[in-house]
């Protein structure tokens, strides 16, 4: 009975987002015929992950390890465990930001307008695909966008979830482009809603997340790469622990 009502639950959420999507689509529409417009579509995003997790009773609690100045421009690493996890990220960067995500993500009708106007696909298994991805992150990076990665590059496989090695693609670009790393810990999201939800469902209840304190890149080279990434995993792990 008890899988039953979470899988419910699952559904509810799906199909709230679904509303809350549908509900602003002239808007978003009008926004996405222009690239000067695109700034704004962050905010609907917003609108529709606050409306759709609050009607679905999913709430987050954001600890800032210090105050982040939103003014700057960050490449915010995260782990993932959950479809929440972006939300989780929407709700808690106050600034203008952009999601590296799997391009299967581009056949979801809310996930797949997004991708298609601000945020950025790549095909993992594609080195060429890699390096277009990571080159138009970098773009943005420049003109002031922050960029949200996930470093494990996908979410794990077995359940409960172990935060997986990261690869090196978020650390090179923010060293090259001398952009700080934003470290972002989902502490207990994956409690909620696990993955998609599609094998245990989900359930009402509060997200844990921890926004640390940048860390700085503008005195390392390439060669500190691999130090940098095993940095940003500590960070996030002893959240975990």
């Amino acid at each position: 009975m008890k899988r039953v009502l979470k899988r419910i639950h699952t559904y509810f959420y799906r199909y709230s987002v679904a509303f809350f999507f549908i509900l602003v689509w002239p808007i978003l529409y009008f926004l996405s015929r222009k690239q000067s417009r695109y700034k704004y579509i962050n905010r609907f995003r917003r609108f529709i992950i606050v409306c759709s997790t609050t009607i679905s009773g999913i709430f987050f609690n954001i600890d800032y390890e210090e105050p982040v100045d939103w003014k700057r421009t960050y490449i915010i690493c995260s782990n993932h465990t959950s479809n929440l996890d972006v939300s989780t990220i929407s709700i808690a960067a106050k600034n203008n930001h952009a999601f590296i995500g799997k391009e299967e993500l581009l056949s979801n009708m809310v996930l797949g307008f997004f991708f298609r106007t601000i945020d950025i696909t790549v095909n993992r298994d594609s080195k060429i695909s890699s390096f277009r991805a990571f080159k138009l992150a970098a773009e943005k990076l420049k003109e002031g966008i922050s960029v949200v990665i996930f470093p494990e590059a996908t979410i794990p496989t077995k359940y409960p979830p172990k935060l997986h090695s990261f690869k090196n693609g978020a650390f090179r670009l923010a060293i090259e482009l001398k952009i700080p790393i934003l470290p972002v810990t989902s502490i207990d999201t994956w409690k909620v809603l696990w993955n998609t939800g599609s094998e245990y469902g989900s359930k009402p209840g509060f997200c844990n997340i921890f926004v640390h304190k940048p860390v700085e890149t503008a005195n390392l080279t390439l060669d500190d790469a691999d130090a940098l990434r095993d940095r940003i995993h500590n960070i996030i792990n002893q959240k975990l622990v």
